[in-house]
């Protein structure tokens, strides 16, 4: 979305631009999502997310109304507003159409390669002025005045995600599009970027362990955002997270665990509440659990806390210990003291039956990428523009550290910031090469 939203934009100001996408067909993970959305506010954003980079997250939240406008004015749908994680505001989008608009605007003003990769780029002294691109058998030298790279992190890198992010998120499953695979950062690190977000984490949502996703479509009816109201164990049957700041952020907890797995247990109220309801108004809602047990989850309905006990032994979760934690855990909800503390759901899980299953972290995006600045320009180690050289969405790191604000927001908006600072790039190359002459 990022990459096509920036083409389209240049290509409606007039610049000639070539489209480069690694896979058959464009659009990315942006296909299999519905939400265009953000922090409500930027003190919102900056609450949520204290230590990202406030300069880029201005850039978010100011720029998400006319990225809207931006999406509309090429005919596309746009819904109202919704509450989003309860912190967020976002609009359904008919993505598709988008994607298919965009395409359509570039083709008329530039170039479309598909199944196409950049070999390296054009990289001096003097900055960046193009790149060396394989398309099939052929090899074609692309001399740009701004080169921009949109694609996607590298969610689709194991070894990227073990090195950047943890040990364990090597095996992690991706529940986003294969292709983002870190080219663009790569990319970027080679011609002199500096890397911003060691610690930053990564956007994904728990799922239930042992079950592989078959079609992009089961990226939601497979992932069980409602974490937030039960609780985590980890292999040692304790607790050891908020899980009320969210399913995206227990997910980063669960990594940090032995083994990067954990047991969810839930009660009736959560599911007929929460599982049961959609994430997202508007959305659909399936029975999670009852989809992941019937896949083969490890999963398993409890008629009262004794019955934890029994769980199977190849689990690897100390049954007694598990009881004991969700006895434990109701006393100091009733008391107001549960350990770790409840931000925002301190009730006790007292409605039988209990839901409990196995979940592990899911990646959908990364959030450490190479350091941008506001307009979108790749910084090297000294904080310095490298020239010619942009970098927005995933591949772009600071915004985001340990926390969560949207990431078709970010993609849409530095986009159009990415376009913008393009034009000004020619512009200024233009009026140079004149004085020269």
């Amino acid at each position: 979305m990022t990459g096509l939203t920036a083409a389209a934009r240049a290509c409606a100001d007039g610049a000639h631009v070539m489209l480069v996408e690694k896979g058959p067909a464009v659009g990315g993970s942006a296909l299999h999502a519905g939400y265009v959305w953000t922090a409500a506010s930027y003190d919102t954003m900056r609450e949520v997310n204290p230590d990202g980079d406030p300069e880029l997250a201005r850039v978010v939240i100011d720029g998400l109304d006319p990225g809207l406008d931006w999406i509309r004015s090429l005919g596309v749908e746009v819904g109202p507003q919704v509450v989003v994680l309860g912190y967020g505001r976002g609009h359904a989008t008919d993505l598709a159409a988008y994607i298919t608009a965009c395409l359509a605007l570039i083709r008329r003003h530039g170039t479309v390669l598909t199944s196409a990769t950049v070999d390296r780029l054009l990289a001096d002294e003097r900055g960046v002025s193009g790149a060396i691109i394989r398309a099939g058998d052929h090899e074609l030298t692309v001399h740009s005045r701004a080169t921009l790279l949109a694609t996607g992190g590298f969610a689709g890198d194991p070894e990227l995600r073990a090195e950047r992010i943890h040990p364990l998120a090597r095996r992690m499953p991706l529940r986003a599009n294969p292709y983002s695979a870190g080219d663009g950062l790569r990319l970027g690190l080679a011609a002199g970027g500096a890397f911003a977000g060691d610690r930053a984490g990564f956007y994904g949502h728990l799922i239930p362990s042992g079950i592989a996703y078959e079609n992009p479509l089961e990226f939601v009816e497979l992932t069980f955002y409602h974490s937030e109201h039960g609780i985590l164990l980890n292999l040692a049957g304790e607790r050891f997270v908020d899980e009320t700041l969210g399913d995206h952020l227990n997910t980063l907890a669960v990594l940090d665990q032995p083994d990067a797995r954990a047991l969810l247990i839930c009660d009736e109220r959560v599911h007929r509440q929460w599982m049961l309801t959609p994430y997202v108004e508007g959305a659909e809602a399936p029975d999670k659990f009852r989809l992941a047990y019937n896949r083969g989850a490890r999963a398993a309905v409890a008629h009262d806390p004794d019955e934890l006990e029994a769980l199977p032994d190849e689990w690897g979760y100390p049954g007694s210990a598990a009881r004991d934690a969700l006895l434990r855990f109701n006393e100091q909800c009733a008391a107001g003291t549960p350990a770790p503390g409840r931000r925002l759901d301190c009730q006790p899980l007292v409605d039988p039956p209990y839901y409990v299953i196995e979940v592990v972290p899911a990646i959908t995006n990364t959030w450490g990428g190479l350091r941008i600045d506001t307009r979108a320009r790749v910084l090297d180690a000294d904080g310095a523009p490298i020239p010619g050289l942009l970098a927005a969405g995933a591949d772009a790191g600071g915004l985001y550290e340990r926390a969560y604000g949207g990431g078709l927001a970010a993609g849409l908006t530095f986009g159009l910031r990415a376009a913008a600072t393009a034009a000004r790039t020619a512009t200024t190359m233009n009026t140079y090469q004149e004085e020269r002459a």
